[in-house]
């Protein structure tokens, strides 16, 4: 068997002749059969590990493309007021009210900390002004009384104190009568006044405080001239009868931390309710509504505006 080589399965013999493990000595075949079925097995099982499929694997996801960002001016609806967007949400918000209420509406809103302002399309509409005109009054009154021009008693403080709280309308004829009508009249443009018309043949004395029209511009003037101008004494006088009005001025303006003079009255074109004031610790914002009815609703109706404006600004 020196010359003979043997190669497992069906390869050439060294004499030239195929061979099989059947063609080979028992004693051979006794010797390789462990050795072929081991290389049975293992062809066996390469043979399952090559046809075994790959495991599954998912499709990648789709990752949805990102929301595109909503752009800054639907964000801030007001982008160039000065306000901080919070606020101007809140302006827009009146702006739709106010086109839903009776009448029309004029507002104007001042941040006296950052000089921004807002006015809104009535705000130039020559109205009513009822009692708001009594504020003006008061600066007057403690104007000429500084100067030396007037000496007010006690009982004319008195008076002024009842004109500003409880907005008593016979308080204001006596001071008015007492102090001279036509000067009031001639004061009222320094404290920002300016487009204010006192109207004839409304009553036998010309001008009279109650007949008297302006702007809602110039009602915010007149309240920025109180804090901004007024001497700090009466300046401090001002605002504490503001922040403490009596049961009838508590709406509109006025608030916790607010004050506020109102106005309201029944005019030949229908009812006109006003209110104008101020908002925030030291008395950061400034607020004007003048609300002129046309008869489309009365003291109740223009009473609600007011105080929603103020709500949906402030509260």
């Amino acid at each position: 068997m020196s010359n003979m080589f043997y190669f497992t399965g069906g390869m050439t013999h060294a004499s030239g002749w195929r061979s099989t493990t059947a063609d080979r000595p028992p004693s051979v075949r006794r010797m390789l059969r462990p050795i072929l079925v081991a290389c049975a097995l293992a062809l066996s099982a390469c043979g399952q590990a090559a046809t075994t499929e790959p495991p599954a694997v998912a499709p990648p996801r789709h990752t949805p493309a990102a929301a595109p960002l909503v752009s800054a001016p639907d964000l801030c609806p007001m982008p160039d007021s000065g306000f901080e967007c919070e606020l101007q949400r809140r302006i827009k918000a009146v702006q739709e009210y106010a086109e839903t209420r009776p009448g029309s509406v004029g507002i104007v809103l001042r941040d006296r900390e950052s000089g921004a302002m807002w006015r809104n399309g009535n705000a130039g509409d020559l109205t009513w002004t009822a009692s708001t005109i009594k504020l003006a009054i008061a600066v007057n009154l403690l104007e000429r009384h500084r100067a030396g021009k007037i000496r007010l008693s006690n009982e004319d403080r008195r008076l002024m104190t009842a004109m500003l709280h409880s907005s008593d309308a016979d308080a204001t004829d006596t001071l008015w009568r007492r102090y001279g009508g036509t000067t009031f009249n001639a004061s009222f443009a320094n404290y920002g006044m300016t487009e204010l018309v006192a109207q004839k043949g409304y009553s036998a004395t010309f001008p009279y405080w109650g007949f008297e029209k302006c702007t809602t511009n110039d009602l915010d003037r007149l309240i920025n001239h109180v804090l901004d101008t007024v001497p700090a004494e009466d300046r401090a006088y001002l605002v504490g009868q503001m922040r403490e009005v009596g049961p009838e001025q508590q709406w509109g303006v006025w608030g916790p931390d607010s004050g506020a003079k109102n106005g309201w009255a029944e005019e030949d074109s229908g009812w006109v309710v006003n209110s104008v004031g101020f908002v925030g610790p030291a008395e950061r914002y400034t607020l004007a509504i003048m609300n002129d009815l046309k008869g489309q609703g009365g003291y109740d109706e223009g009473r609600a505006t007011s105080t929603e404006i103020t709500r949906l600004l402030f509260r």
